[in-house]
């Protein structure tokens, strides 16, 4: 939800106009699916609210930003340039961070959202009304 609320909060013209300049086809149309995707897909997550579809976007707009951003920059998430009085410097981000979140979408789709998650919740009330009936 972070990355999508950062997004409207600089602007979402910002994010537009990098995805325009990266090459993205219909940055507009892809900018604004990117934001509701994070915002939403991050909410349901939280939730645990209909996991295993929420997934999907998510990945997808993972592995997008993997191959148009961050795959250039390499593996590694943390890539410390310098440091001086003003501290730590960093350089752009690999897409190690992106590969982590993937593994952590898969898990909860295999694993379960969890007994006190929406879809726990669903999952009782299923059980309840086939052997109620």
């Amino acid at each position: 939800m972070q990355h999508g609320f950062a997004k409207l909060a600089r602007g979402p013209e910002d994010f537009i106009n990098v995805l325009h300049a990266i090459g993205v086809p219909v940055p507009f149309l892809l900018g604004w699916a990117t934001i509701i995707v994070e915002l939403l897909g991050g909410l349901f997550i939280l939730l645990g609210a209909f996991v295993p579809l929420v997934t999907i976007p998510m990945i997808a707009v993972l592995v997008v930003a993997i191959f148009s951003v961050h795959l250039p920059n390499g593996f590694s998430s943390i890539k410390l340039q310098s440091f001086d009085a003003a501290g730590a410097h960093f350089g752009q981000p690999g897409y190690e961070t992106d590969l982590l979140y993937i593994a952590g979408l898969v898990a909860l789709c295999l694993g379960g959202a969890g007994p006190y998650s929406v879809d726990g919740l669903l999952g009782r009330l299923r059980s309840a009304s086939c052997s109620g009936s």
